[in-house]
């Protein structure tokens, strides 16, 4: 397999590096990260003009008909520069349901706008006291004449405090999982926004007996929900991988230029060797996220490939992470200074469809699947 990038994908990257790299320098990113809604419109315009919102999908319904590999191109650069415009949250997995679920009518209706950045989704999923993956929904879907009524509770949902449609999950009456759109406006739906620790923003969302319209044919979407999930669990994997990157930079380059004793940091024998341990699992990240990449882009949903990925990135990710801090001291921790935000960045990444546990979970449920290889 050629893990080399193409020249197309090489002058992605470096478009979407350009553009974050002006839009955000450290003081400029706190200031929008700052402000109510915590990200810029003008950069999401420009990022739909790139056509990066349309990456993901088929040309049919306004996108760009390109592959998982042009996706997780971008998700890096947005870790690396640690961007906080929700592709993942309110283009990809949305974005994604509505294309593999959706009926003819209900993808020319929603992913035009979608891609051109006019309209905002979000996928209201997880519901209080559940953890991943949350398979048994508390909320409800009742048929009302040839519509559907909503009722129950989300939270967290990521970014649903801007969205203006939401897919959202419920339990069916005949057994399994429904998708559902509806305004994010509509009646009997109640929003109460809030900021994560990472700089994000979130909802809780409410639905009491709200009007809804059932996404494609119907049936349980149980396997559609897996999919989506698989993918963007690829994402925040390339997306760890640029944060990891940059935090390890940043660090090598605090090292090279503080001084300790008359001598810059990277002269001490330990620290040095700890620099170079985290390099090792930065490229250990790699390799993981790429393994996570191919089976997305060969049309796989395998979750415990999936769960593979994710489960070394997190232990990369924690390990780069504490030692960068260590690393810089004091300042490793402070606001102004960008090494800690990607910390931050990269701990809600590593709680984000399922934890580190809940992925270790999932592959020693299977291990009863493999038999011993002696040789």
């Amino acid at each position: 397999m050629d893990f080399e990038l193409t020249d197309e994908q090489v002058m992605l990257r470096d478009t979407v590096r350009d553009l974050l790299g002006r839009a955000y320098d450290p003081e400029t990113r706190l200031k929008v990260t700052d402000t109510d809604l915590g990200w810029s419109r003008d950069v999401w315009r420009q990022l739909a003009e790139l056509g990066v919102l349309g990456l993901a999908f088929d040309e049919e319904d306004g996108g760009v008909g390109a592959g998982p590999v042009e996706t997780m191109v971008v998700m890096e650069e947005i870790g690396r520069r640690n961007a906080p415009e929700p592709l993942l949250d309110a283009v990809l997995v949305p974005g994604g349901l509505v294309a593999r679920a959706g009926t003819a009518e209900q993808r020319q209706r929603v992913l035009p706008a979608l891609v051109g950045g006019e309209t905002l989704l979000a996928f209201a999923h997880e519901e209080p006291g559940t953890r991943w993956p949350a398979t048994e929904l508390a909320t409800a879907a009742i048929p009302d004449g040839d519509a559907y009524r909503i009722t129950g509770v989300k939270n967290p949902v990521p970014h649903g405090d801007c969205a203006d449609q939401l897919v959202v999950s419920a339990a069916l009456p005949g057994g399994g999982v429904g998708l559902f759109l509806l305004a994010a406006d509509a009646e009997g739906v109640t929003r109460t926004a809030y900021r994560t620790f990472d700089e994000r923003r979130g909802a809780q969302i409410e639905f009491a007996s709200a009007a809804a319209e059932l996404l494609g044919a119907g049936g349980d979407a149980q396997p559609v929900v897996d999919a989506v999930t698989v993918a963007a669990q690829a994402s925040l994997c390339a997306e760890s991988l640029g944060a990891m990157e940059e935090a390890m930079r940043l660090t090598t380059d605090y090292l090279k230029t503080r001084k300790q004793f008359g001598v810059t940091l990277s002269k001490f024998q330990a620290l040095t060797q700890r620099a170079a341990n985290m390099y090792v699992s930065l490229e250990l990240a790699r390799s993981m996220s790429l393994y996570a990449t191919a089976a997305v882009a060969d049309g796989s949903a395998d979750q415990v490939a999936a769960s593979r990925a994710r489960l070394q990135v997190g232990r990369s990710a924690r390990h780069i992470g504490q030692e960068s801090i260590q690393m810089h001291g004091g300042i490793g921790i402070t606001t102004e200074y960008p090494v800690s935000h990607y910390v931050a960045r990269l701990t809600a990444i590593a709680r984000t469809l399922g934890s580190d546990l809940e992925h270790l979970r999932v592959l020693s449920d299977r291990v009863g699947d493999y038999t011993l290889v002696e040789f």
